[in-house]
């Protein structure tokens, strides 16, 4: 039971104010006249002005609540560093025993999990949640078991009572620590690009060392290992071997008494990307088709176009003096003999021997296709014709034989069912909406996939891989129709666009490739094929082991599945015979960028209400009250604030002034003022 008296003015507390004044100046204004009574009517105002005040006696029926004491237990992956994962069993389960030991004490044990994704350690969001389902006036301490390595201790929050970090880790811990920056997301190919590589020893290091070994492995490759320094940064010019996405993984071994090797590696992905696509096209005479290869290169910004047409055949003969023709002799030599490997397309639009290009010109051409170069054959007439490239040494490597007939009827061109798989013709605009060619040159013999067919199922477009490189033949040379918009047009810029690039080994135009997509620690497999099926794709966890993933057709040629990654790392894939490798997540977490135990982060929070840090490795602290406000941590012991807090269970009020009283006083005051005043 608690007493105590309150007041409850019947006035506001300014009015109150004011009736004070005005009864402390009559008071004032009686002594001054000299009126004897002045004693008497100040007791009757203070009677009136102690009404007003509405005093009471109160009693309250309390029962008093149990002090609260929150053990935060860090959980995270940098816990389960060393032995500090044991540690913080033992000191929570020991912390835990002596705060249910004291008297009116309760205990709250939280645990902060892994953050989401690669958040780090959210400790301080976990105690803000927590916090936010406590009464403040119970709460009495604060004890989290932590590495210190925080990653939202910026956090606002407003801590009711002290805060403790009871450290885990030894102070004799060290760990290794490799980081690249300045990593592009793109890269020319064939260009240097420079990273910035740095490794560091952290905490309580063995000296001496000076240098590590680094491995370095594209693509899943086996590593080249160099010996570089610890310590400094390391500018390292990268060059990326092939287009599309290159993974560049850079790997430490664990080092003997290292506190882990999870930060040893770094994973860097980059899409390798052509600066400038070289393209050589010659047209054996003018016509429509050759205006259409020509608007359709020039309009791509990454393509350099060199275009020779020959106007004038060496045949011709018109008497026009020589030094009067104003014509650029064609460098043969220079272009097919000297340059011919700075060239990634070379076209042959409706070309025909005139004994411009002698026969060891052609043969080069077809050693430039072999080493892995592309030519495309646009043929008309003059492939039909005894002029015809497949008689010459190009003929070898070219992938059909003309027949020598020249059909010239109305034909729709047609996707066929292998066409319909591969990534130059398929989701090409429906059939129907095409317009139909005039002209098609007879091809027997057809040498790889036939993708497009015309009269009668006849190979239309035809492609092929010889050696390393590529070669294409269009057997029609009326592909500028669909440009003019002859009965509708079709696709024409969209269907030679993907030819040429895919003659130019652009990745997305692979017929047959693995690839896979990260968000996450998901993964989705894509494989593209020109099969009916494919088998399971075999997927290799960075830690060897295999798993197998069914793949279900989505669309024409195109095979996908889905698979879960166990781990952050870097997963190798193989179907058939394509092969893949990918990283999910960073190659080294959040948590384990830095891996030795340090308070610093925490510090603004512990030292806000004079709380401290221990060391688990010195054993557990000792628990004691203190005042709030007081030091709350010292040698070997952290504090307690008891808070005090009750619950009131009954309230009852006894009016210490009741109008009776009130009256009887302040008539008895004024009466007895009014007779001595009388009776002088």
């Amino acid at each position: 039971m608690t007493s105590t008296i309150v007041f409850d003015p019947l006035i506001p507390w300014s009015l109150f104010s004011v009736v004070i004044i005005i009864a402390l100046m009559m008071i004032i204004l009686a002594i001054l006249r000299g009126l004897n009574g002045w004693a008497l009517r100040g007791l009757a105002a203070a009677v009136v002005i102690g009404a007003l005040a509405g005093p009471s006696y109160q009693q309250e029926d309390r029962a008093p609540l149990n002090d609260i004491v929150l053990l935060v237990e860090d959980e995270t992956a940098s816990q389960r560093l060393g032995d500090r994962a044991a540690q913080t069993r033992t000191t929570a389960d020991a912390l835990a025993a002596e705060i249910t030991a004291r008297p009116n004490t309760d205990i709250r044990r939280i645990t902060v999990p892994d953050g989401a994704g690669d958040a780090g350690t959210q400790l301080m969001t976990t105690l803000a949640e927590a916090l936010a389902e406590e009464p403040r006036a119970r709460i009495a301490g604060i004890l989290a078991i932590s590495d210190g390595r925080v990653h939202d201790a910026d956090l606002p929050i407003d801590l009711p009572a002290p805060m403790h970090l009871i450290m885990t880790g030894l102070e004799s811990d060290w760990d290794r620590r490799l980081s690249v920056r300045n990593a592009p997301a793109f890269a020319i190919i064939g260009e240097p690009v420079t990273l910035t590589l740095r490794i560091d020893d952290l905490g309580a290091a063995p000296e001496g060392e000076t240098l590590a070994p680094l491995d370095i492995s594209i693509d899943g490759e086996p590593p080249q290992t160099f010996r570089v320094p610890i310590g400094q940064d390391i500018d390292l010019p990268v060059t990326l071997p092939h287009g599309g996405r290159n993974v560049i993984r850079f790997s430490l071994p664990l080092a003997e008494g290292e506190l882990t090797d999870r930060n040893n590696s770094a994973l860097i992905q980059m899409n390798g990307v052509r600066d400038r696509l070289s393209v050589l096209l010659v047209s054996g005479e003018p016509h429509p088709g050759g205006r259409t290869w020509r608007n359709l290169l020039k309009s791509d910004s990454s393509v350099d176009l060199v275009h020779f047409t020959i106007l004038r055949p060496p045949e011709k003969q018109d008497g026009v003096p020589v030094n009067e023709l104003s014509l650029i002799a064609f460098p043969t030599r220079e272009l097919f003999m000297e340059r011919i490997e700075d060239f990634d397309l070379i076209i042959f639009d409706r070309y025909q021997r005139r004994g411009i290009l002698p026969g060891l010109y052609l043969e080069n051409i077809a050693n430039y296709i072999q080493k892995g170069g592309a030519v495309l054959v646009s043929a008309g007439p003059d492939f039909a014709s005894a002029d015809s490239l497949y008689r010459s040494p190009l003929g070898l490597v070219l992938p059909g034989t003309p027949t020598a007939r020249v059909i010239d009827r109305l034909y729709l061109p047609q996707v066929s069912d292998l066409g319909k798989r591969h990534p130059v013709t398929t989701d090409l605009p429906t059939n129907g909406d095409w317009g139909r060619w005039l002209r098609q040159i007879d091809v027997a013999d057809p040498q790889g996939n036939v993708v497009m067919t015309g009269v009668d199922e006849r190979p239309l477009l035809i492609l092929n891989r010889v050696g390393e490189g590529r070669v294409a033949l269009l057997a029609s040379d009326h592909a500028w129709l669909w440009s003019r918009g002859y009965e509708g047009g079709g696709p024409q810029l969209e269907l030679l666009r993907r030819l040429a690039h895919w003659m130019m080994k652009e990745p997305e135009l692979e017929e047959e490739a693995l690839t896979a997509t990260a968000q996450g620690q998901s993964m989705r497999i894509i494989r593209r094929t020109l099969s009916d099926t494919v088998p399971p794709a075999t997927v290799t966890t960075p830690d060897g082991s295999t798993a197998t993933v069914t793949l279900e057709e989505t669309g024409p040629g195109v095979f996908e599945g889905s698979y879960q990654g166990p781990e952050i790392g870097l997963y190798r894939l193989e179907n058939a015979e394509q092969t893949s490798v990918i990283g999910l997540g960073p190659a080294a977490p959040r948590e384990f960028v830095d891996t030795i135990a340090d308070a610093t982060a925490l510090a603004p929070l512990t030292l806000a209400l004079r709380g401290g840090t221990v060391r688990a490795e010195d054993g557990v602290p000792r628990l004691r009250n203190v005042r709030a406000g007081r030091p709350a941590a010292g040698r070997g012991w952290l504090g307690l604030t008891p808070r005090g807090a009750y619950e009131t269970r009954d309230v009852r009020q006894t009016a210490i002034l009741p109008p009776w009283l009130v009256l009887i006083l302040s008539a008895f005051f004024i009466t007895a003022a009014w007779l001595r005043e009388g009776r002088r």
